[in-house]
């Protein structure tokens, strides 16, 4: 059996304060993701001042819709504590709110600057899904993202739950896989169309993320029967759908 089990939120403190493992998960993935971005963006000849003006712009308005869209689906409990609205060490940045104002951001850049959006969403596409491989142990850090009950080889111990599934992990993995499927295979399809790293993006991510969400106990947010989580997924799997049949198949 492997049993992981969190060893904190704090990885040190420097005097009064707190370096914590959630921001360092986060920082690191923001850093490889920007790597992988300036590797693919030299293939095609783009300025590399260019990305690192549209990576800053992207990871300022992420943030602030990761925790926007955080705090709205769980505004009864920050109703009553605004304090608490700016504290993102603590947790409570969400994906689907980094996909939303990393849209919006890039929608005003590359208009405003002339340049082709799918080309510019299919780079990031590449840094976004690389970022969640390492964002996701961040949670694993905070003791969130955590599954029910197991029995398997491989489990997170939870002081409130005792062993279950680590869902953190699986996200984390299934994610290095679309990543593989996105860098290495589609990327380099003779038949590639900039926006299709995009879709691909929405539909493969989106599908692991609906299932493994399904698994959770620590969301408690629901729509139809859905997690909320389940539901903005459905909507990215069709949005991606539709896209690549727009993109290979109208005429």
């Amino acid at each position: 059996m492997i049993t992981l089990q969190s060893p904190g939120e704090i990885l040190f403190n420097i005097g009064p304060a707190a370096v914590h493992w959630y921001g360092v998960m986060i920082a690191a993935g923001f850093l490889i993701g920007l790597i992988v971005v300036l590797h693919a963006a030299k293939e095609q000849n783009i300025d590399q001042n260019r990305i690192f003006d549209l990576s800053a712009l992207l990871m300022i308005c992420g943030i602030i819709f990761a925790r926007l869209y955080y705090v709205i689906f769980d505004w009864d409990y920050f109703s009553g504590h605004l304090n608490e609205i700016f504290m993102t060490w603590q947790g409570g940045l969400s994906i689907h709110g980094v996909i939303i104002g990393g849209f919006f951001a890039m929608m005003a850049y590359t208009r405003f600057n002339k340049l082709n959006f799918l080309q510019y969403t299919d780079l990031y596409a590449y840094g976004l899904i690389i970022g969640q491989v390492i964002g996701r142990w961040g949670n694993f850090f905070n003791t969130e993202a955590f599954g029910g009950p197991t029995n398997l080889p491989i489990r997170v111990f939870i002081p409130e739950y005792g062993y279950c599934h680590p869902t953190f992990l699986y996200e984390s993995i299934w994610n290095l896989i679309v990543f593989i499927i996105l860098f290495y295979i589609i990327r380099k399809h003779p038949r590639y169309k900039y926006g299709a790293v995009t879709c691909g993006y929405f539909v493969l991510y989106s599908a692991g993320r609906f299932f493994i969400e399904g698994l959770r106990l620590d969301n408690i947010y629901s729509f139809a029967g859905l997690h909320i989580a389940q539901f903005v997924s459905l909507i990215l799997i069709i949005a991606g759908i539709l896209g690549l049949i727009m993109l290979y198949f109208k005429r």
